[in-house]
Order: C-alpha cells, then structure tokens, then sequence
C-alpha cells in the first residue's frame, strides 16, 4: 500500500481509505468490523466517517456508522495506528434531527458535533475533523446554477475557524479539513486562518471520478499550489464506473438500489460515457473499476481515494487496484472521452 502525505501535516495516509457509509445501513456491525479487519491488514490506515451516517440519512440510524466504528476500536485497539477522520453535517432541511437542522458551524455547534462524535466513536481524539458541507448557500451534491437564497442563514467562516481553534487547542482534534466545498470557500477558509493564525484547512473531501471531474476546474490548482490534499470520494460514481448498471440492471445489492436510482450517475450521458469507458477497459484488458479507481490515484493531487464497499469481495476486488498505473494511450482514451461528453455526473 503506498502512504502520501496529509496536505501540510505530519499525517501519512495510504492511498485507498475505507469509507463507513454503508455502514448500519447496508452492512450489519458485524460485517462492517470484518471489512474494517480487512482493510486495515491490507494496509489502510485511513478511516473515514460522519455524524450523518449511515446513507441514506435517517433519523433512526443517525450515528450509527461512528458507534459502529467505535465498537471495533475498543475491541480492536492500535487506536495510534489508525487516522480516524469524521465530518459535522452542516444546516439542511434533510437532516432535521441534527440539531433542530439548523447546524450552522458556530462555536456551540461544533463543540457538540465533536464531543458527541467522540463518545461515538470510543476515542479522546479525532485525526481529522471535516466540516461535511457549507453552512451557506453554495452548489455541492450534485446542485447547478447557484442561486444564492435570500432567506440563507447567518454563517461566518471566522467564526468557525476560532471554534475549531479552540477545540484543536483542547486536544480533541488534530486538523480540520472541509467536504464539498467550492473553490471560493476553499480560498476563504485558507486566507482567514492566514490572516488570523487560525487553523490552516488540510483537505477537502469531494467527488471525483471519471464522470466527474469539475475539481479540476478551480480546485485542483488550489489543492496544489495551497498544498491541500484532496481525499476524493464516489470514485466509481456510486458503483455506476463498475458497468453494472449497463443494460438498465439493478443487482439487488448495490448502493444504487438501496438509495434508489437517481439522475446524477444513471442519466442518459452518464450512461454512454460509461459504456464508452467499460470499452476501453475491456480493450485494454483491465477491470473498469480498476481503471476508474487507478485514473482517480493518478492524479498528484489526490491523497487518498476513499472506497466503500457493502462486502468483502467488493472491498478485495476494489483493493487490487491498488498500485495499477495505466498506459499513457489508454489515459489519453479516457481523455478523448471526458473532451466529448464532460462531467455528465456534476
């Protein structure tokens, strides 16, 4: 497994990380403590989670991924050995049972985001605390043309980053990171903690994949001139890259059959781009989860695709990718391919 270095921390984390959505929800406890075994003696020693999870969100399983995780480090130990990151959900009418689903980050907010998640989560601290979304209105999770509301909450970015100061200075994090942010939230975060010696924004989680690739537009020169590592996540456009969807199949197992078909990764472009990039896999004679997973790796300002898996097979089969470095005409296909019908799946 090869280990990269967390934006400007001392933080070495391995390429493939281990992202707990599924579970509570698809995954029992039991199943998710076997593929965190895997994962970890296969040499992830990254751990990602949320608040939020398991997805979809639920009242009923709001925590239960953290709790899940936090079972297995007590049983397992080698809490030094992991880096344990996790995300606050921002304000949304989605999640009403987050804090009255007003949960701006504010100090108050926060303090309780953290201090809940560590009781979750069996640890006295957190590696990397994410904020899971803005707090203002801005395009993330699949939205177009931004529209910026009149009735937005309050939110101040100064504000945020002296809460997450003072929880950092506590020792309950070590680094703070952000998730589906914009280029111009990236740029704010970085200038006010400059500006105010606040704490300095590590990485972003966002998506990534080959039928999303706007974060080379805006965020990628961010991430490598700022030395901001991006932890990209839906890698294989929730299984979509795999080709299993083709043919309008719907395996009863898969994420996008328990979360219900949706336009982001199952529209009409999204579709033949996908067909187009199973071709070249097949001609190449590779697996196109291996080749969408290893396009993801390749790129410099990637530190870690984050791979979730409702078993594990798929973790396994997903892990063998790990290391592959593709052609330079096969990356020169893909590209031929993302020029004729780009990012289909925003």
């Amino acid at each position: 497994m090869e280990y990269r270095k967390l934006g400007n921390t001392d933080l070495e984390v391995s390429a493939f990380c281990l992202g707990t959505m599924t579970f509570g929800g698809q995954n029992s406890a039991a199943e998710a403590h076997a593929q965190l075994d895997r994962a970890c003696d296969t040499g992830l020693n990254l751990i990602d989670t949320a608040e939020m999870y398991p997805g979809p969100a639920r009242e009923a399983t709001y925590g239960e991924s953290e709790r899940i995780v936090g079972a297995w480090l007590e049983q397992r130990g080698g809490r030094d050995r992991i880096v344990l990151a996790t995300k606050a959900a921002g304000p949304g009418a989605f999640v009403p049972w987050i804090r009255g689903g007003r949960s701006v980050h504010t100090a108050e907010n926060l303090a309780r985001a953290v201090d809940a998640s560590l009781v979750r989560l069996k640890t006295d601290y957190i590696d990397l605390f994410q904020l899971h979304w803005p707090d203002r209105a801005a395009n993330f999770f699949g939205q177009l043309g931004f529209n910026p509301a009149r009735n937005e909450q309050a939110f101040s970015i100064e504000e945020t980053l002296y809460a997450l100061d003072d929880i950092v200075r506590s020792g309950k994090i070590r680094y703070v990171g952000l998730s589906n942010e914009t280029p111009w939230g990236m740029m704010e975060f970085l200038r006010i903690a400059g500006a105010q010696g606040l704490p300095r924004i590590a990485s972003i989680q966002n998506p990534y994949n080959l039928l999303n690739r706007s974060f080379e537009v805006g965020g990628a020169e961010i991430a490598h001139r700022e030395r901001l590592s991006l932890l990209a996540y839906s890698p294989l456009g929730s299984g979509t890259l795999s080709g299993k969807y083709l043919e309008d199949l719907v395996p009863a197992d898969a994420r996008l059959t328990f979360f219900g078909r949706h336009d982001r990764y199952s529209n009409a472009a999204a579709r033949a781009a996908t067909r187009r990039y199973v071709e070249i896999a097949s001609a190449a004679a590779i697996d196109p989860a291996h080749m969408a997973l290893a396009f993801v790796t390749s790129k410099p300002f990637v530190s870690s695709v984050i791979i979730g898996a409702s078993s594990i097979a798929q973790l396994d089969h997903n892990l063998k990718a790990s290391g592959l470095e593709l052609p330079r005409e096969l990356l020169k296909a893909i590209d031929a391919v993302h020029e004729e019908i780009s990012n289909p799946c925003p």
